[in-house]
């Protein structure tokens, strides 16, 4: 699937001129960029979709310790970009508002921060927690929606949960301030909306506690 290069996300690092059409994530097209415009575009390791696809056979490229078998898999924030055969891994994050992929050391490649989006009590006391990239987890530990979760990716084990409060670590990834980042001063409410008021290095910014994301 296709979509013109002029109507692209604009989280997408990408110039808007150039050819007609692109690549489209297979799902989550929102918020994320297809395995093909990471690679090519923004990582430089294949010059085509041809390469890519040679790769994905060899097994050769994994997300989240996931191998991957779809060139135009969806890459979100924050999602681990492995390539086990030459020992590289990269992180999806943000640089201002667009999305970026930075290299990270091999120790912190299976860890990932989700956030819990809703819970199911199952039987024998044990709860399954869904998380943001459709992933699901069975827990007997004490979480709650909008809560987030340090994962181990291989394991399916959560290392560490963390909620929102003062002093916690936020960027932010929806709204206008969009890829801004600091620590939480505050949180209150405001008629209907939660919101979080944040000390950043631009001053202090109000923004929907919805648009916000832990990190570390």
């Amino acid at each position: 699937m296709h979509i013109k290069r002029k109507t692209i996300s604009k989280l997408w690092p990408v110039q808007r001129t150039g050819t007609k059409y692109m690549a489209v994530p297979s799902h989550n097209q929102h918020d994320s960029i297809p395995l093909m415009i990471a690679t090519r575009d923004m990582l430089g390791i294949v010059k085509s979709k041809k390469e890519l696809k040679k790769l994905l056979n060899e097994k050769k490229i994994a997300i989240n310790g996931r191998l991957i078998k779809e060139t135009n898999y969806p890459l979100t924030l924050f999602d681990v970009l492995s390539i086990p055969s030459i020992n590289k891994h990269y992180r999806a994050t943000l640089t201002g508002k667009k999305m970026d992929i930075s290299i990270i050391k091999d120790s912190e490649s299976n860890q990932r921060i989700y956030k819990i989006i809703g819970e199911k009590q199952l039987a024998g006391k044990k709860v399954q927690i869904n998380l943001t990239n459709g992933r699901n987890i069975l827990s007997s530990e004490k979480m709650k929606t909008g809560d987030f979760v340090v994962l181990d990716n291989l394991k399916n084990k959560v290392l560490r949960t963390i909620s929102l409060g003062k002093d916690v670590p936020v960027l932010i990834v929806k709204g206008k301030h969009i890829g801004k980042s600091g620590k939480i001063k505050e949180i209150i409410k405001e008629g209907e909306n939660t919101i979080g008021k944040i000390k950043s290095e631009e001053g202090e910014i109000s923004t929907n506690i919805q648009n916000l994301f832990a990190i570390e």
